[in-house]
């Protein structure tokens, strides 16, 4: 046997045990390891922030504290708030549930004409199976539930307070990360920050402002329609359709065209004409305004993206894709060399006359060829 073999087979066992205890390792810390990424990426966001407080003189520490402690009571207030007006409505709601049940009763029975019942219906779905082990998982689920909102809490303390300590101490992070690199590296390292502090800032002030605007527009609608909870709606409309890009406004006009229905049919037709056409104004007219110069990518990118990120870490992929795509295309964009565009009409899609009088000629020629017969073979004496 070689010498060498039995330390080659040293060498592998214990690059497999290290290989081993590094995914033993990854999978338990995957939770802690996907809160910091989501506190990096909040730190970005409130950077521009403490930036200017810090540049007017005040200390790092203290500017943090500050813009942290606004966006805890704007957050406070914006879940008391709507909490509070969401349990009153949910009230009203259960209160004219039979009301609702009755006009769509109405509403089927003169539509298919049937012979439909409230009571025939309650009682059929009190009876069914789904709703009493729906009830049983629920009375059985309380700890679980407990354990979650435990859990969920103590994600978002170690969020918060990670997020905290990358935003206060944001320069000595660059400053260590920067003493380990040469200096041309140092460059593209400090430039790629300020690229995703900038990105990362304008992504969830635009998304914020198309929020704001996005549930003012329906809320008029609403309004107008005289469709009910039409405030809690609004800004479900206006949360659901921003922070889940393309496909959000479909889906957050869901339930206002559900409320709708229940108040009358052709409502919920009118929610959604104006959910497609909102959707088209926003992409074409709203959107590339506020982000032209702050998210510029293109709206498949946006979506692919998304789906990309949802599939490698679920909710938290899909939050920090377009910001992390965006970053990732200016930065290239800035070493990326570029060149003129010729000016060619095949450019924009068209061909030029001159090709299609070409081609055209080349398909006369061969079409003429082809009907030609064969010439006779020559003979040996000719």
């Amino acid at each position: 046997m070689p010498r060498w073999l039995p330390r080659a087979m040293v060498l592998a066992l214990a690059l497999y045990a290290c290989f081993q205890l590094g995914d033993w390792a990854f999978h338990q810390l995957i939770t802690l390891l996907l809160n910091i990424l989501i506190a990096f990426f909040l730190a970005l966001a409130v950077e521009p922030a403490v930036g200017r407080m810090a540049a007017r003189g005040m200390r790092r520490g203290l500017a943090t504290f500050l813009v942290f402690f606004g966006v805890m009571i704007a957050g406070i207030g914006f879940v008391v708030l709507l909490g509070s007006m969401l349990a009153g409505q949910i009230v009203e709601m259960v209160d004219d549930f039979p009301k609702y049940l009755d006009s769509v009763i109405h509403w089927i029975n003169h539509t298919f004409n049937t012979e439909l019942s409230r009571v025939e219906v309650q009682n059929n779905l009190l009876r069914s199976d789904w709703l009493q082990k729906y009830v049983q998982n629920s009375a059985t689920g309380v700890l679980d539930v407990s354990t979650t909102v435990i859990g969920g809490l103590f994600k978002l303390l170690t969020i918060f307070l990670f997020s905290f300590y990358f935003a206060a101490d944001g320069p000595r992070l660059r400053r260590a990360l920067c003493s380990v690199l040469p200096p041309a590296r140092q460059t593209e390292v400090l430039r790629a920050w300020e690229i995703a502090v900038d990105k990362t800032g304008g992504y969830l002030y635009s998304r914020g402002l198309m929020a704001l605007i996005s549930g003012i527009a329906h809320y008029i609608l609403l309004v107008i329609l005289d469709v009910p909870y039409a405030p809690a709606l609004a800004v479900w409309v206006g949360l659901i359709s921003q922070f889940i890009p393309t496909i959000g406004t479909y889906l957050a006009g869901a339930l206002p065209m559900l409320i709708a229905f229940t108040v009358n049919p052709w409502y919920a037709v009118w929610v959604l004409g104006f959910v497609v056409i909102y959707q088209q104004f926003e992409n074409y007219l709203l959107q590339p305004k506020l982000t032209a110069k702050t998210v510029d990518i293109h709206p498949a990118v946006a979506f692919g993206s998304v789906i990309a990120g949802t599939a490698l870490m679920g909710a938290v992929g899909a939050l920090i894709a377009i910001p992390a795509v965006a970053t990732l295309q200016a930065f290239l964009g800035a070493y990326v060399k570029r060149y003129d565009v010729t000016d060619d009409p095949r450019v924009q899609g068209h061909r030029s006359r001159r090709a299609s009088a070409l081609a055209r000629m080349r398909t006369a020629l061969r079409r003429d060829r082809d009907a030609q017969p064969p010439s006779p073979p020559a003979r040996d004496g000719d």
